[in-house]
């Protein structure tokens, strides 16, 4: 499904958007080097034990394709595939993620005996040798014996309670141990987690193995420098281009905040003879190529469209240029339809825009698009520098007739580490169930696209603090009250906007869900909301 119902749009997202791609080798994320000399999660595949799960093994001619090793621990589920029936009813509960035990691979110890017989291992380690019997703890400062024997308590009790070994439940409590500062726990709790988690598993088990990085890289105080090295360390930017554009494809995210930005817009615009649209995320331009064919079948013709667009470096380095990449692309497509169109460019990051850098000219129809950015801008409580309250001052002073908001509905801003490990947790288990209906577990563009395109916000989410930390989601609510403190009011989203995102889904896995709330859209997985859509003006 293309973000418009019309051919000829199809055609021109295709002609654009849609070039044949030369995949290259598969390139993912540098090894990380932890404390405990455990192989990396964001290892290339090539490099996988088999007692990891997955590997790559190279066929006819130089492609490559990933296959499953079939360890006890792990079943490829053939009805996880796109269009089955068969869904189960539990996707949070799959059999694939819980620690079972089957020859050599044992995976998560159930046995408490077995427990308390590791655990006895690890207080003669910490005691000495001479602590083979409770007698020898008098020759140990008593506060040191009560600690290993109160944490030998704790991880006893932690396998009483769990006597199926939930994966999920077993990162909660790894980060829990984390929070306070449990280091025995984690330790140990970690090197369990290793042993089932996967990149090519079930949704669970493949969220599990970046979270899992993002806690060892927290707990060794290493995430500012491991985040910085996932970002300097990208694949070609053609490989980006294309795993960026394949989750464009397969979920409906990023149409359904495009779409639903644009209607707003059409609809505020209905009257105008010239619009100038400033967008604070132009990307590859994506969303403008649907709003120009709308507004070219307009009767009576279409209005004069003028786009500012502010760029990014992640989108640049996908595009393998700058921003003037987008500007052609746009230009070419608006000539094909007869609609006078101009673009202007500004090469500089949100947080410096100024009202200079934007170009608005005296009584021009002004449209505002901030779709998925705003997050990104650090607030009050990271410094002094509230760029997320300033741009919507500064906006608000433009007098803007429409200004469109599209979030991640997620609330990791001001969150302390374990309720926002929870809330991450939630959050991308729902978004790594609705990849995995669209493409097959061994799928090797499917791990690019979760490696490349989701596990970066993941390990920056867990592992970073203060200004290192730039993916700072809030709820909708929250947002709400940053507009109306910047004196904005709310514009409804129409019910053809709602119309359009239905025929959108009816393309996509029947999970997918549409709520419309107090003049708010929201976009979800089963009972999950996801994405936020409003307007203001």
């Amino acid at each position: 499904m293309r973000p418009s119902q019309n051919p000829e749009d199809i055609n021109e997202f295709n002609r654009f958007y849609n070039q044949p791609i030369e995949y290259q080798e598969s390139y993912f994320l540098p090894s990380i080097n932890n404390p405990n000399n455990n192989q990396s999660f964001y290892a290339d595949v090539s490099t996988l034990k088999p007692d990891q799960h997955c590997y790559v093994e190279s066929s006819a001619g130089n492609s490559s394709e990933l296959v499953s090793d079939s360890p006890p621990i792990v079943n490829f589920n053939p009805m996880m595939q796109q269009g089955s029936d068969s869904w189960r009813s539990d996707m949070h509960h799959s059999p694939d993620d819980t620690f079972q035990s089957s020859g050599n691979s044992s995976c998560y110890t159930s046995d408490v005996t077995d427990l308390k017989h590791k655990l006895r291992e690890l207080e003669t380690a910490m005691l000495g040798p001479d602590s083979e019997s409770m007698e020898s703890y008098n020759t140990i400062p008593v506060a040191a014996a009560n600690q290993v024997s109160s944490e030998s308590d704790k991880l006893v009790g932690m396998m009483e309670m769990m006597p199926s070994g939930d994966l999920k439940e077993v990162l909660i409590a790894c980060a829990k141990a984390i929070a306070e500062n449990n280091l025995i726990t984690a330790e140990w709790l970690m090197s369990e987690l290793r042993t089932v988690v996967s990149v090519c598993g079930s949704p669970l088990q493949r969220l599990g193995a970046y979270m899992l990085e993002g806690l060892v890289a927290r707990l060794a105080s290493s995430g500012s420098s491991i985040y910085k090295a996932l970002r300097c360390k990208e694949p070609t930017s053609v490989e980006l281009f294309s795993y960026m554009h394949l989750l464009y494809e397969i979920c409906p995210y990023f149409k359904f905040g495009y779409l639903s930005a644009n209607g707003a817009i059409v609809d505020a615009m209905k009257d105008e003879t010239s619009i100038h649209i400033i967008d604070f995320l132009i990307a590859q331009g994506s969303q403008w190529i649907t709003l120009i064919h709308a507004l070219a079948a307009r009767p009576g013709g279409p209005p004069r469209i003028r786009i500012t667009g502010i760029d990014d470096s992640t989108s640049a380095y996908a595009r393998g240029g700058g921003i003037e990449i987008v500007g052609r692309r746009l230009s070419s497509i608006a000539a094909s339809c007869n609609v006078p169109f101009e673009f202007h460019p500004v090469s500089a990051s949100c947080p410096d825009i100024e009202i200079e850098h934007l170009k608005v000219r005296p009584g021009e129809p002004l449209a505002v698009n901030f779709a998925l950015v705003l997050h990104h801008m650090p607030d009050e409580s990271v410094g002094t520098q509230n760029h997320r309250d300033r741009l919507l001052r500064m906006v608000k002073s433009l007098s803007p007739k429409i200004v469109t908001l599209v979030e991640q509905e997620s609330n990791t801003n001001t969150a302390q580490f374990f309720p926002r490990f929870l809330e991450t947790l939630n959050y991308y288990l729902s978004v790594f169930e609705s990849i995995d209906v669209a493409l097959p577990r061994d799928h090797k563009e499917r791990i690019n696209v979760e490696q490349h395109c989701l596990a970066r916000e993941i390990v920056n989410i867990l592992a970073c603090e203060g200004a290192e930390r730039v993916e700072r989601h809030e709820l909708l609510e929250r947002w709400r009250s940053r507009f109306a403190m910047a004196g904005f009011k709310p514009y409804p989203l129409s019910s053809s906007v709602n119309a359009t995102i239905k025929t959108l889904l009816e393309n996509y896995y029947q999970s997918y869900t549409l709520n419309e709330r107090n003049g708010a859209l929201y976009l979800g997985w089963m009972n999950r909301d996801l994405v936020a859509s409003c307007a203001w003006k």
